[in-house]
């Protein structure tokens, strides 16, 4: 019969849950299965497919510190490459067996009596001692209830949903929404569609984007001397957060700034354009974005810009804020995904039956992003209050893995039936946090970003550097959790 208990079930296999198997299986925790909803590996990068995504992350830095790739073929990779990767990555550690795909979790619940948790999937039941969730924050699309939205004759998706079966050719469509993925794809659909409507709620901070193809000879080298391949690392660690430094000390960044105006005034010449696109708010409030061709794509004659939010659908009219109006046969959506309201937290219970989301009332908190008190033996990756605006999502997993085998092991090791971080240590973590945000660019830049949840708190951001995040989270120490062993009954 299929094995349905296991010492630690793994929810999702994007980056984070593929990284959390292969640094367990490294320590010895052989007993693992990770469960995947969909029918392949890779995450964000699977899903994401839309025409000119890539990282905006230099490459040597977006990947695993213990499985670099010297055959990157450019500075910042693509998502094919990026997701090849991932799957040679699972393949070449064997964790590519233990993933069970098509297997959907829809509630897991903490069995206190039991110690033990509870996973109902859409392939039956699951147990497991131990929990480590996966997810992620670039999971589930978000897109806005648009009134009217729903009677639109004509084509809609988002561009984590990407429809390539739908020809662009010649269509009047509108885009929605102009974060990264859409500084990315805006520029590849433009010279394809008939017209462009672009309608840009704000209006981004969008610096040259350093990228360029890595020659051949310089791929051998890396291939040849790893320590060639460590070092590229180490200087792209260090030129991001000398970047990161600028975020705790917004001042400097309005130095930045300058580049990102330079880079405008010299792509765009229309002075009304320029207006509509250049920022009211200091660079790093909102997501940094990098683009060599953005800018160009806004200036082509078949391209309005209509800066203002969309307030309703009309029939096959997308009505702006402002009274503008666009008549289109394709909406696109461009406007992120749930990263505070994700979808795992309203899956996830305690043992009194009460889910993340109730604990979390809008403001999701955890210890070290990782641990969440009154939820033992779970692991959040890539968590609450880890994220930063200037560094890799590696960076900050692999800190939170290095937490989380060690207390995994050592669960399992020790014979705990439960570990579960003290309140008080949450809260302490938490505090020190959210004392230290205001004077970071994500509280003091003048901006409304996705970093603040509904309740106009910072449950998003990090406002420390990534040594700091690489030592405090990637610790763990025995004193901070309640630890469950079991009693010896004595009798007469």
């Amino acid at each position: 019969m299929e094995q349905r208990h296991f010492a630690v079930l793994v929810i999702g296999a994007g980056a984070s849950g593929l990284g959390a198997a292969i640094r367990l299986a490294q320590a010895g925790v052989g007993d693992v299965a990770v469960l995947e909803k969909a029918g392949a590996l890779g995450g964000t990068w699977r899903d994401n497919t839309y025409p000119g995504c890539a990282c905006d992350v230099p490459s040597a830095l977006y990947s695993y510190s213990f499985a670099p790739n010297p055959e990157w073929t450019r500075a910042f990779a693509g998502q094919a490459e990026i997701r090849a990767y991932l799957q040679d990555t699972a393949e070449r550690f064997g964790v590519t067996g233990k993933i069970r795909y098509g297997v959907e979790v829809t509630r897991a619940q903490w069995n206190a009596r039991e110690s033990i948790w509870e996973l109902e999937t859409s392939q039956g039941p699951y147990t497991a001692r131990i929990v480590v969730a996966g997810t992620g924050p670039w999971h589930e699309p978000l897109i806005p209830d648009l009134p009217g939205l729903g009677e639109f004759p004509g084509e809609v998706f988002h561009s984590a949903r990407w429809n390539h079966g739908y020809d662009l050719a010649g269509k009047r469509v509108a885009v929605i929404g102009t974060g990264a993925s859409a500084v990315q794809f805006v520029p590849e659909i433009v010279p394809r569609a008939g017209r462009l409507h672009l309608f840009q709620r704000t209006a981004q901070w969008v610096l040259p984007k350093p990228d360029h193809p890595v020659p051949g000879v310089e791929r051998f080298l890396l291939r040849r001397f790893p320590a060639l391949q460590r070092a590229l690392r180490s200087a792209e660690y260090g030129a991001m957060e000398t970047l990161g430094f600028g975020f705790r000390h917004p001042w400097l960044l309005r130095q930045v700034q300058k580049i990102g105006l330079a880079h405008l005034r010299l792509t765009v010449r229309d002075p009304a354009l320029r207006r509509a696109l250049t920022p009211d708010y200091t660079l790093g409030c909102k997501r940094l974005l990098m683009s060599n061709t953005y800018y160009r794509s806004l200036t082509q004659s078949h391209v309005d810009v209509h800066p203002t939010a969309v307030r309703a659908v009309d029939g096959n009219r997308v009505l702006g804020a402002d009274g503008s109006s666009a008549e289109v046969d394709a909406i696109i959506f461009g406007t992120g995904f749930h990263i505070l309201d994700m979808p795992v937290s309203s899956r996830v219970f305690d043992g009194d039956g009460r889910s993340l989301d109730d604990h979390w009332k809008g403001s999701p908190q955890a210890y070290a992003g990782t641990t969440v008190a009154g939820f033992p033996n779970l692991y959040l990756l890539l968590g609450p209050s880890l994220g930063t605006g200037h560094s890799s999502a590696f960076m900050i997993l692999e800190a939170q893995l290095r937490h989380t085998v060690a207390a995994v092991t050592r669960t399992l090791s020790a014979g705990w039936t439960s570990l579960s971080v003290r309140p008080e240590v949450q809260a302490a973590f938490n505090e020190e946090v959210q004392a230290a945000l205001p004077g970071t660019v994500y509280q003091a830049g003048g901006c409304s970003s996705y970093y603040t949840d509904v309740n106009g708190r910072n449950s998003f951001s990090w406002p420390f550097s990534t040594g700091r995040l690489r030592s405090q989270v990637g610790a763990f120490t025995e004193a901070d959790y309640e630890i469950g062993r079991v009693h010896a009954v004595s009798g007469d």
